[in-house]
């Protein structure tokens, strides 16, 4: 009688239970639901922002003073190859044809002659930083050029094209690009994980509180630990740099001069990191949040910041978030001052950011770091 008021054991029902508490458990960790959904959304939106231009696209500036009235510069800015681009000043103009981000520079003004009276001449400047791109757009413009002039019934209506003005330049590799941004790479994920393991470390196995046991001050035992991983990160710059310029012809502007220059904004992105990864070691609440925690302050910027790919493919609204990233500052310093030959005074702009995030992180971490 008793067995019969036994109830059988359900294999099933005990399997649904374990479904049920493991996919609980896998919602409980922030981290699977990061990088499961979060970060998957997150490259989904960046990198289906590209544009999707065509075939090559022709970056050109018009010159101050050209006829934009005329209908040779209707059809300019109508052809899909070709992306008229405005510059607020004449130093990023320039700054634009040396790297060869620019083909080049359009002068459309009214034909002198007299056999061409409403006609246009164009004028086009470039650098040799733009070789890449030149044959094709001389193409285009012949083409235009000719098209033009089919259109006209009037011979007072041509398009005369003045011979290509062609500025020798030093040539922007692409090692001038690349360099910079894995220097920057190197730097951001060696520091944030070498310091908020080490501090979260030496805070849990009871280090730190057996040095409150000496008569050291505290800020010591954070200065000990900097300057290691300082000099550290500082002889890996160094070898990175060496090798890319012996070797990969990476360009040092003016020599041993950049190369301080270098260094001593690796420096401030240092202090930068170095205290992004106290903060992160005394947020975390257990070791295996801390690369979640370093990703969500890290990957962003690895994505949007130049470090593979110029910022300027995405469209406007990503690159307004890049602006405030600090690895996006360090890399552009970077490339001004080791290809364009640029001081440190001049990068102002960059080392403002760079000193407006220190100052931000290191005050939370001052109100959040633990010793204990």
């Amino acid at each position: 009688m008793a067995s019969k008021d036994l109830v059988a054991y359900s294999q099933s029902r005990a399997m649904l239970a374990i479904i049920k508490a493991s996919f609980q458990a896998i919602l409980a960790n922030p981290s699977a639901l990061v990088f499961s959904i979060a970060f998957p959304i997150l490259f989904v939106l960046i990198f289906g922002a590209f544009r999707q231009d065509k075939g090559i696209q022709y970056s050109i500036a018009i010159q101050e003073g050209s006829d934009t009235s005329h209908f040779f510069y209707q059809t300019l800015a109508k052809n899909p190859f070709i992306k008229i681009v405005h510059f607020s000043d004449s130093a990023s103009l320039r700054q634009a044809l040396l790297r060869g981000k620019l083909t080049g520079v359009l002068r459309i003004q009214q034909s002198e002659s007299t056999e061409a009276q409403g006609g246009v001449a164009v004028q086009f400047y470039t650098t040799t930083a733009s070789s890449n791109t030149l044959g094709g757009f001389l193409q285009q413009l012949d083409y235009l050029a000719l098209q033009q002039d089919a259109a006209q019934s009037s011979i007072n209506k041509k398009v005369q094209l003045l011979p290509p003005q062609i500025e020798e330049v030093r040539p922007y590799r692409p090692i001038d690009f690349v360099l910079p941004g894995q220097i920057g790479f190197s730097i951001l994920f060696s520091t944030l994980f070498g310091i908020a393991f080490t501090f979260y470390g030496l805070r849990e196995q009871l280090v730190l509180k057996r040095f409150f046991a000496t008569p050291i001050r505290r800020i010591n035992i954070l200065i000990g630990i900097g300057i290691s991983r300082l000099f550290f990160q500082l002889v890996s710059v160094t070898v990175l740099i060496a090798f890319g310029h012996w070797v990969m012809d990476f360009t040092l502007s003016s020599g041993g001069l950049t190369f301080l220059s270098i260094l001593l904004l690796t420096v401030l992105m240092l202090f930068l990191l170095m205290g992004a990864g106290l903060l992160i070691s005394s947020v975390a609440k257990a070791d295996s949040s801390i690369p979640l925690l370093i990703n969500l302050f890290a990957l962003p910027q690895l994505i949007l910041s130049g470090t593979f790919f110029p910022v300027d493919v995405f469209p406007r609204w990503i690159q307004q978030i890049s602006a405030v990233l600090p690895l996006r500052h360090f890399n552009d310093a970077l490339r001004k001052i080791s290809f364009e030959g640029e001081s440190l005074l001049s990068c102002g702009t960059e080392i403002g950011m760079l000193i407006g995030w220190t100052v931000l992180i290191y005050f939370l971490t001052s109100r959040l770091i633990r010793w204990e």
